[in-house]
């Protein structure tokens, strides 16, 4: 069983004016395929404090980290400027798997700037802020997710066989 965590990013989630739904429904969604929900935070926009938060959980031992908010054009939302440096490596992929996957239901999939990668044995994907955005963006990559993981982790079998 994978451990993950669901960080929030959204300046009116952590001042409480608004309700967390796309990390409700990740967790919905994460729990129904196996994986195990054992962090949960609210953060606001601002980059150090998405970085001290995914540090954290990265030194933690989770092997998943899903971000929802902060990956589009507005001047707030600054997840993926959060990423830069902390990351070890990019997995460019699943990120354009996630924007290709919601081109079918939307344009606006082309504006995100969400990045998806590895810090230690820790896989950071970023995802919209909405509900709809987040699922649509975790249902695109959930096929990958358990060889990636176990490869991540470690798992020495070929990857053809």
């Amino acid at each position: 069983m994978y451990l993950a965590g669901i960080l929030t990013i959204s300046d009116k989630g952590f001042r409480g004016e608004r309700e967390d739904e796309s990390g409700d429904a990740l967790q919905e969604l994460l729990l129904q395929n196996g994986f195990q929900v054992i962090k949960r935070k609210i953060v606001p926009d601002e980059v150090a404090e998405i970085r001290t938060q995914l540090l954290q959980w990265c030194s933690e031992g989770l092997h998943l980290i899903l971000t929802t908010g902060g990956t589009g054009l507005s001047p707030r939302d600054v997840t993926p400027q959060a990423m830069e440096g902390i990351l070890d490596y990019e997995v460019p992929g699943m990120a354009e798997a996630m924007r290709a996957y919601g081109l079918r239901f939307t344009p606006h999939a082309m504006l995100s700037r969400a990045k998806v990668g590895v810090r230690g044995k820790t896989l950071i994907i970023n995802l919209p802020g909405s509900k709809k955005g987040a699922l649509q963006g975790l249902e695109a990559v959930l096929p990958a997710l358990d060889h990636g993981l176990k490869k991540l982790l470690g798992d020495p079998s070929d990857c053809g066989t």
